[in-house]
């Protein structure tokens, strides 16, 4: 069919990109782990994927290369709230319990949800290296930009949701108490991982 591979070519080269593991992914895992707001933050994760890449085929990677002082930005906040963020989940690795959720403890708000992945996701310079600059400059290649971008778009949502929804697959594991505060020290260690890789980059 009519762009059949440059749109196999965006899938691919979408999943490759996104399949480490690395901050927002360990967020929507522990999101589908504890069942909590996990479509909102699937679809958030590929919507926001869909909004960058759309901005790397047409040509935004050109801009980004161009104004240093925004990735600069991004990474300096991004480390800070990467810093944060893993500081509280070996918190909860310590003290045990809180990836449980016990009766009677809200999870949560979707607000406060959306806006942790908001901030794992946009204040993060390798998306907008990954998808915007790389992406890009690879779909520049493809004899049809719009399947290529449509492909890669594709991968995103299947990846996400796949995350999303096929964590509650380990359930049986995370009813163990260990295992979750294995989880949130693995998280942490994750978060903090990525922010010294920012921190040197600077």
């Amino acid at each position: 069919m009519p762009g059949g591979g440059a749109f196999l070519s965006g899938l691919g080269t979408g999943l490759s990109l996104i399949l480490a593991i690395g901050a927002q992914n360990a967020f929507v895992l522990k999101q589908g782990l504890l069942r909590h707001h996990v479509f909102a933050v699937c679809a958030f994760c590929a919507l926001s994927d869909a909004i960058l890449i759309a901005a790397g085929v047409a040509g935004a990677g050109a801009i980004a290369e161009r104004a240093p002082w925004f990735l600069s930005t991004m990474r300096w906040g991004g480390a800070a709230f990467l810093i944060w963020y893993g500081m509280k989940s070996f918190r909860a690795a310590l003290r045990g319990g809180e990836g449980l959720r016990p009766e009677g403890v809200a999870p949560p708000s979707l607000a406060a949800t959306i806006g942790t992945i908001a901030a794992l996701t946009w204040l993060n310079p390798h998306v907008y290296l990954d998808t915007v600059v790389l992406l890009g400059s690879v779909s520049s290649a493809s004899d049809d930009r719009l399947a290529f971008a449509v492909g890669a778009m594709t991968g995103s949502f299947l990846f996400f949701f796949s995350l999303g929804y096929g964590a509650r697959l380990l359930a049986p594991l995370f009813a163990r108490p260990v295992a979750w505060r294995i989880l949130d020290a693995g998280v942490g260690v994750v978060m903090w991982t990525i922010a010294a890789t920012l921190v040197l980059a600077g």
